[in-house]
Formats: C-alpha cells, sequence, structure tokens
C-alpha cells in the first residue's frame, strides 16, 4: 500500500494574508476555499502564532505606555 502525499504550495504572503483576514474575521467562502486547498496548515499555525505574540506584544506595550504617562 502506497499513501499519497500532495503537497501544497502556498506563498508565504498568502499564508499571512489568511491569518490576518481570519484574525479580523472577514473571510470570503471562495478565498475560505482556496486556502484550504492550497496552504499549508502547518505554516498556517507557525503565522497564526507569531501573530498572537506580535498582538499580545503590541497591547503590552501600549498598556506601559499609558500607564507610563
Amino acid at each position: 500500500m502506497s499513501t499519497l502525499v500532495t503537497r501544497r504550495k502556498g506563498s508565504i504572503w498568502r499564508t499571512v494574508k489568511a491569518v490576518s483576514w481570519s484574525f479580523v474575521g472577514l473571510r470570503t467562502r471562495g478565498d475560505y476555499e482556496k486556502d484550504v486547498e492550497q496552504l499549508n496548515p502547518m505554516h498556517i499555525v507557525i503565522v497564526a502564532l507569531v501573530g498572537v505574540l506580535v498582538f499580545v506584544g503590541s497591547l503590552i506595550l501600549l498598556a506601559t505606555w499609558v500607564v507610563g504617562q
């Protein structure tokens, strides 16, 4: 028995764009279906984790700046 492995080719920019729109909550069904077919799930997870870290870091910096004034 051989297993069929499909390699998904998606650019890093397309992955960042898909994750960014998902953070906002605005994705069209057509774009979502294209993303499912083309993007690598591992890349999505990595980009999402980096996005969360940047978002939380920005909130911490903003809170520190506001409290410091």
